[in-house]
């Protein structure tokens, strides 16, 4: 997992708390309610008085993306220390239109915050180089993922890179078979659990291909599995799942890699939008 170097001890909490145990949600909720007395307590003390054993509090901490409750108190004092505005606000039944729609801005930039606090600059580097110098690009996504992937492959086309996207699952083992150590895949589910998209990514890695994973910040089978892991942070809601929330942050990623791989190939990039631009050219009356 890569530890990220801010606190954001309390977003990280939120956005994972759905997929927590029952006794790490003890702790969870322990931690959003006394903030103040985990800094001033052992990890010994907490267990205590959550009548549980050390280890389950250390899981945690390490679940949340922190080293152990050393390095998980740190960043929950800095936080402490220097309290952000919390935008993100629970939407309810009482809600007009123009509020649920300024709670969901606000939601929308907090990902985006979020997200751009744990990016690791190695990993986002790596990806960028592996992108540019790829002699073909797969994209894969499936449901809600697979927009991504589209809108991925849609900019992507522009770089004059050779570039393929696929939603289907049949299709995405077949094209990564027929891929090489010279290529790369980008693979990119929320909940980094799809089993299509794990079977393509294996297929892929099979064949040499260098894989990237765009996936949620949790230690997910995608995550663990991916050469280059590009994490995105986001929080659930009654009305609104975090896969929802998530493709803002995805979309953002694609959008940083795919303006960094142009920078990269900039000539290249003005030959290959010129021969676009005529060809759309043909279809406005």
């Amino acid at each position: 997992m890569i530890e990220s170097q801010s606190p954001y001890c309390f977003t990280r909490i939120r956005a994972i708390y759905s997929q927590l145990s029952d006794k790490e949600k003890m702790v969870a909720n322990y931690i959003l309610d006394h903030p103040n007395k985990i800094i001033h307590s052992t990890i010994s003390q907490i267990a205590e008085n959550l009548e549980i054993a050390d280890a389950t509090v250390f899981r945690f901490c390490k679940r949340i993306g922190f080293k152990g409750y050393q390095a998980m108190k740190i960043a929950l004092a800095s936080e402490i220390a220097s309290p952000m505005n919390d935008i993100h606000e629970t939407i309810t039944m009482d809600d007009d239109e123009k509020t649920i729609a300024e709670k969901i801005f606000k939601s929308n930039i907090r990902t985006l915050e979020d997200t751009l606090q744990i990016i690791d600059a190695k990993h986002f580097t790596a990806a960028v180089q592996a992108l540019t110098n790829a002699r073909k690009i797969d994209f894969y996504g499936s449901g809600g993922s697979g927009a991504i992937a589209m809108d991925a492959h849609h900019k992507f086309l522009r770089s004059g890179l050779l570039t393929s996207c696929y939603t289907d699952a049949h299709l995405q083992v077949m094209s990564a078979s027929q891929l090489t150590s010279q290529d790369v895949v980008v693979c990119i589910s929320h909940s980094g659990t799809s089993k299509d998209i794990i079977e393509a990514l294996d297929v892929a890695k099979s064949c040499g291909a260098t894989t990237i994973g765009i996936t949620h910040f949790a230690k997910t089978p995608l995550s663990r599995k991916v050469d280059i892991p590009l994490l995105t942070v986001s929080e659930e809601t009654e009305f609104r799942s975090e896969a929802l929330a998530s493709r803002l942050a995805q979309l953002s990623i694609i959008d940083a890699l795919y303006v960094n791989v142009s920078v990269k190939l900039k000539d290249q990039m003005k030959i290959s939008l010129q021969k676009m631009r005529n060809a759309v050219s043909i279809k406005r009356i």
